[in-house]
């Protein structure tokens, strides 16, 4: 045979031994699969945060026991009905059980829960479901309305807790979990990102401390008091509000950063109560038209437009028309921007501001007063309103759309059993007298207020631009 056929003989043996028909059974066991696309690739997860968070993530069920709104002889007149909307109030010896359902943070093993004011504001008892369904009796450490705070603490120790994270360093775009019990569901884990830093909410003018994080996490009721936490699994903040026509999630939903919880937190554990710094001044922001009006080269900074007399501001210098543009070295260019930057300072402590007079720019150091609740106080006896109140601006009767040059005291916080609150008064609304007399500041209140003795003040309400007369008897 030809050395040409013994190469062709060879080929052909070879090809026929790795053909697919002359595999054997042997060889066929060891083949693969052939790969999916992707099948390589990890999987983006959230699982490993979630895992250490939720476990340090309670339900609180608060209730407590109310009575219905007191009546009056002068409810049923058709002033106050087209004044404060009208509706025949409840029996006088009716009462019943109003229950709260919202979320918290185990941020000590010995069982101190972070969560809202508004969670447990007046309840007589409350309970934590831990995700474990082990449910404790929890007591109010402390609760501080201002910041919608409160420290409870249930019995159980070696508890999981949730580390706190460092607020001043997330970013907008910052990717976050929100975690809670939205809607009574059970535990539940939604995800977005920051969407802005800073953000107020306070419609009435001042009477709460406000910087917080915005995020589009779907945060629902039931949300409130429960975690926001970064992608380490770090506590950042505390959900706390959404913006909603309808009451449910838009995707504008709002958190207490953790520096601010950390700080209230310490105090209410340490002391019971939040003592913050005053500085003593009515302020609104500065607008491009009162930059032009004032001379000034850029529109920023905050505008000074009363000064509390013998305050710590009028001690220091401070006048009316000054421009604050720094706190210790840091630029403010909004109001609340600036009510934290003082409120954050513990009273009689000192800080440099800098200040904007006649275009000149200077600086000035003063020591912060203590900031107490300008809560209308009562007669002798110990009667009140059950108000707390704060003198009317310029910037905040605009809000309130109320005329300019509106004078009175508008109430930022009220006793959902007080007398005011019996009588159909609500925050928002502005009291400009008492029995007649102009009332422009808490003293020139607490003095009307005294002066009535045992008849009920007469007070002119303004709400919203419409006036009414509403008397209301002292507790």
């Amino acid at each position: 045979m030809s050395r040409s056929c013994l190469v062709i003989v060879a080929l052909f043996f070879l090809a026929s031994c790795h053909s697919p028909q002359a595999v054997s059974a042997n060889n066929e066991k060891r083949q693969l699969p052939a790969a999916n696309v992707g099948d390589n690739l990890p999987i983006l997860s959230y699982g490993p945060v979630v895992d250490r968070v939720a476990p340090a993530v309670v339900t609180i069920r608060a209730s407590r026991r109310v009575r219905a709104p007191r009546q009056f002889p002068f409810s049923d007149s058709p002033l106050f009905r087209e004044f404060f909307g009208g509706g025949s109030p409840a029996p006088r010896d009716r009462s019943e059980v109003q229950s709260a359902l919202g979320s918290g943070v185990i941020v000590r093993s010995d069982g101190h829960i972070l969560t809202n004011y508004h969670v447990i504001d007046g309840a007589e008892d409350i309970k934590v479901d831990l995700n474990t369904r082990r449910t404790y009796s929890a007591k109010v450490v402390g609760s501080d309305s201002p910041s919608d705070l409160a420290v409870l603490k249930i019995s159980g120790g070696e508890l999981p807790v949730l580390q706190l994270g460092d607020s001043d360093h997330v970013r907008v775009g910052d990717v976050c979990l929100a975690v809670g019990n939205p809607l009574a569901i059970g535990e539940s884990v939604t995800a977005g990102i920051i969407s802005a830093k800073g953000r107020s909410t306070d419609t009435v003018g001042g009477g709460s401390f406000q910087d917080f994080l915005q995020t589009d996490a779907p945060i629902n009721q039931g949300n409130s008091g429960g975690a926001l936490v970064n992608t380490r699994g770090e506590l950042i903040g505390i959900n706390s509000q959404i913006l909603s026509s309808n009451g449910g999630n838009v995707g504008i939903g709002f958190a207490i950063p953790s520096n601010m919880a950390k700080s209230v937190m310490d105090q209410l554990i340490g002391k019971g109560s939040v003592q913050r710094g005053m500085l003593g001044v009515s302020i609104q922001p500065v607008t491009s038209d009162i930059a032009s009006s004032l001379g000034l080269k850029d529109v920023r900074g905050i505008l000074i437009n009363s000064v509390t007399p013998a305050g710590p501001a009028e001690k220091a210098g401070l006048r009316r028309g000054d421009v604050i543009v720094q706190v210790d070295g840091k630029d403010v260019n909004e109001p609340n921007q600036l009510r934290n930057e003082v409120a954050a300072h513990a009273p009689g402590s000192e800080i440099t501001l800098t200040i904007l007079r006649d275009g000149k720019q200077q600086q000035v150091r003063t020591k912060l007063a203590t900031l107490n609740p300008q809560t209308a106080a009562a007669s002798p006896g110990g009667g009140n309103l059950g108000v707390g109140v704060v003198p009317l601006t310029p910037d905040l009767a605009a809000q309130l759309g109320l005329r300019r040059g509106a004078q009175g005291l508008a109430i930022q916080s009220i006793d959902p059993e007080g007398s005011a609150a019996q009588a159909g008064l609500r925050e928002g609304d502005v009291i400009q007298e008492v029995n007649r007399q102009p009332v422009r500041t808490t003293d020139e209140l607490r003095n009307a207020l005294q002066k009535s003795g045992d008849r009920a003040p007469l007070l002119l309400i303004n709400r919203e631009g419409q006036s009414a007369y509403v008397p209301v008897p002292l507790q």
